[in-house]
């Protein structure tokens, strides 16, 4: 076997958030590889399956930097409202564009069409080799770089990088091969996720529905469709996965009320266990996590991609940085940088995030009322609803150049 080849960065997973940081490193003069085991446009690739995803008003602005949002406009859907209610109780919480001076909150857009959108010209890009089929066999850490062996097109491969990037999902490899401890919160619950016709238009408000099953969200989609995701305790999960679609449209327009009128049709229904995880850190040495691999969300407040696009941009931008001042990109600076700059945003959105499904998940009676007090006095506090706009939309705190409407790198 020859010698291996060496690459600035490798990126391990070229799902949304790995081709995401390809995408923004393409142009930066660093030598980028990205392993993925599935053909690009293969409809096996997991991250891009028939799934709505709600994109914050920050992301967009990420995905359009990354020349991606044009792509996107005959299949995304704003959401110009946000409507938070509990069945059952008084009490709920509005959220308005208008408001916050911006033409959406977020947008709703089907993650194989974003997938469609990432993947596009993909092997043309600027300084990035897309390695596919290719699957990381081994690795291993050395003071001045990572070597890999990897199977590429049935052949062994081995390259060595500066920085090894594990975007490589919920069940990261790398994560595991390097022992970094995690925090893990297994809710007992799935997400069943379909496409629902209702009678009357969304009028592109999104609905945060919290029901005595679950949290069920309703997503505005375009063609009057929403998209619903519903959080279901597991002892519900085959009861609403077997009944017939005129059984399940019943059930789940009883749950969520009379807003959009009759539930007329669903689409295909499937399921997804949730959990809550947390990697203890985010870096090792010469190695950087990003998205579900250091962090995977329950989807009560859709802000899983979010995250994920976030550490993308960080990372970029630290990225690029390093290498206009000639630093190492897999050093102890940009690592220690990125690290610092992400561990708050994604902290407090972990805690937000836990702290929603504990508190409107139970079922004692005080705190349900409480609930309702606290729905009725958000909804009259200016100020508070508009720090959680922002928060929603992705805007709170140091935003990197890709979140400003900036490059990431000149």
């Amino acid at each position: 076997m020859s010698d291996p080849e060496f690459h600035d960065v490798v990126i391990a997973g070229g799902g949304m958030t790995g081709a995401s940081l390809a995408r923004a490193l393409a142009g930066s003069g660093l030598r980028v590889a990205v392993i993925e085991p599935f053909p690009p446009g293969d409809p096996g690739q997991p991250g891009f399956d028939d799934r709505a995803l709600a994109l914050a008003f920050g992301t967009a602005r990420i995905l359009n930097n990354l020349g991606c949002w044009s792509r996107l406009r005959d299949e995304v859907n704003p959401i110009t409202s946000i409507h938070v209610s509990e069945q059952g109780h008084f009490g709920f919480t509005r959220l308005h564009a208008d408001n916050e001076g911006v033409e959406a909150l977020g947008y709703v857009v089907p993650a194989r069409a974003l997938g469609q959108a990432l993947l596009r010209d993909i092997r043309g890009l600027d300084g990035v080799e897309w390695l596919s089929p290719a699957r990381l066999q081994r690795f291993d850490t050395f003071r001045t770089h990572v070597a890999l062996t990897l199977e590429h097109d049935g052949k062994a491969r081995r390259i060595n990088t500066a920085l090894l990037v594990g975007a490589d999902g919920g069940r990261s490899i790398i994560r595991e091969r390097l022992n970094i401890p995690t925090r893990r919160t297994d809710y007992a619950q799935h997400a069943v996720v379909c496409n629902v016709q209702t009678r009357q238009p969304h009028h592109n408000i999104a609905y945060e529905r919290f029901t005595d099953a679950g949290p069920m969200a309703m997503l505005p989609m375009t063609g009057q469709r929403s998209a619903l995701v519903w959080s279901v305790r597991d002892d519900r999960l085959d009861e609403l996965l077997n009944q017939s679609d005129r059984d399940f449209t019943a059930t789940a327009e009883r749950h969520f009320g009379q807003r959009l009128g009759r539930f007329e049709q669903a689409g295909k229904r499937s399921a997804h266990p949730l959990e809550m995880l947390r990697a203890e850190t985010s870096t090792a040495p010469r190695v950087v996590l990003i998205g579900n691999a250091a962090h995977t969300l329950h989807p009560i407040a859709g802000q899983g991609f979010n995250l994920g696009i976030r550490d993308v941009a960080v990372l970029a931008e630290v990225l690029g940085d390093a290498t206009r001042q000639g630093i190492d990109p897999g050093g102890e600076q940009p690592r220690g940088r990125y690290a610092n700059w992400r561990q708050r945003d994604q902290r407090w959105v972990a805690r937000a995030t836990d702290s929603l499904v504990q508190i409107f998940g139970n079922p004692l009676a005080p705190i349900r009322a409480a609930r309702g007090f606290g729905l009725t006095a958000l909804d009259n506090l200016p100020t508070a609803k508009h720090l959680l706009a922002r928060g929603a939309m992705g805007l709170a705190g140091h935003l990197p150049r890709l979140a400003r409407e900036e490059p990431a790198h000149d």
